[in-house]
């Protein structure tokens, strides 16, 4: 395994190879240096969606819509999964509505849906509300 992840800004989308040791030190882009995690989800469209996968951190996307009572609910809960998972993993939303051929292109026919990517390739799945613990617990079990 090497020694260095590449990790997609949050800002300007720049790729940044970063020390492995150095991840929980909040290292900053090489580009806009700006902080490279957030401690918040990402909100993304299909361009941030492809940029963010080239990432070697796993990718958990919530598929989600405006008018999704369950994703309204799961919304706190994946805001708080995102400041424990980071900087193991980049959490994203994408707005179906938004953004309908992302959602058409990987299957997502129920919502909430999330999604793991790993090196770009859809790794697990599942769909339904979760709370913070529940959430971060299958993003742990399938990294």
């Amino acid at each position: 395994m090497s020694d260095a992840v590449h990790i997609v800004c949050p800002h300007c989308q720049g790729v940044n190879r970063v020390p492995r040791a150095r991840l929980g030190e909040n290292p900053g882009c090489g580009k806009c240096h700006k902080p490279l995690f957030t401690g918040k989800p990402l909100e993304l469209d299909e361009k941030g969606l492809a940029q963010h996968l080239k990432s070697d951190l796993p990718v958990v996307v919530d598929f989600w819509a405006p008018w999704c009572g369950p994703c309204k609910m799961m919304a706190p809960a994946f805001a708080q999964a995102a400041v424990q998972l980071e900087p193991q993993a980049r959490l994203v939303k994408i707005n179906t509505e938004q953004n309908q051929q992302i959602a058409m292109r990987h299957g997502i026919r129920s919502i909430p849906t999330l999604v793991m990517f790993r090196r770009g390739q859809e790794h697990a799945r599942i769909s339904g509300a979760m709370d913070a613990q529940g959430l971060s617990s299958w993003v742990r079990q399938n990294m």
